[in-house]
């Protein structure tokens, strides 16, 4: 009796060290899969920039008439929700004081990146308003990227990206909504490159 005893406590006990390694092993599995789909996460709340780009046409000189729109040195962070507000705001602001009147309208040309006149301006003109807005208010002009993107109906749309702690917000004279540009349903195709703001960057990613 007491050896069929024995040999159940040793086959038990062996049962038990089966039990701990495999659920050691898949600690550590789910582990790596908790942590590559974290890292996965992270990763789309940036926009990747994948290679150089030459700037849009209309914005080949933006640097030589605008040198706040390619700066990149960097300013005293505020804190993150101070900035948020500042955007929200500004992006409000600009949307409700500024009219909408073509390139082609207001300068005889098809494409011509500046800031909006007293007759108001076009995409990308409100995506400069907002930057030198943003820049005068204190917000890190690194953290202030202009983007060219396809937008719902895949016409040719510009808007200001603002990179955030915790991803990249989109500031859209369409809409006083701040939205993550995975929210947008734009096709990206290019930006100002973070690191250096008077070059571009290809981007080719769909929200």
């Amino acid at each position: 009796m007491n050896r069929v005893l024995d040999r159940l406590n040793t086959v038990a006990s062996r049962a038990a060290r089966k039990a701990t390694l495999a659920l050691g092993v898949l600690g550590v599995i789910g582990g790596a899969v908790l942590t590559t789909g974290q890292a996965s996460a992270s990763e789309t709340a940036f926009i990747s920039g994948f290679s150089a780009s030459p700037p849009p046409s209309g914005a080949r000189t933006l640097c030589r008439q605008y040198a706040w729109a390619c700066a990149n040195k960097k300013s005293v962070s505020l804190p993150s929700h101070q900035e948020l507000r500042l955007v929200k705001q500004i992006n409000a602001q600009v949307n409700a004081t500024t009219r909408e009147v073509t390139d082609q309208v207001q300068y005889k040309t098809r494409e011509r990146w500046a800031l909006p006149t007293s007759r108001g301006g076009d995409c990308e003109d409100f995506a400069l308003l907002k930057k030198r807005d943003l820049i005068k208010a204190g917000i890190d002009p690194n953290k202030l990227l202009l983007a060219t993107v396809l937008d719902t109906r895949r016409g040719p749309h510009a808007v200001l990206v603002y990179r955030s702690n915790q991803g990249d917000l989109v500031l859209d004279n369409l809409t006083n909504r701040i939205k993550p540009w995975s929210a947008t349903r734009y096709l990206f195709l290019r930006m100002q490159d973070p690191k250096q703001p008077q070059r571009w960057v290809g981007i080719y990613g769909r929200s």
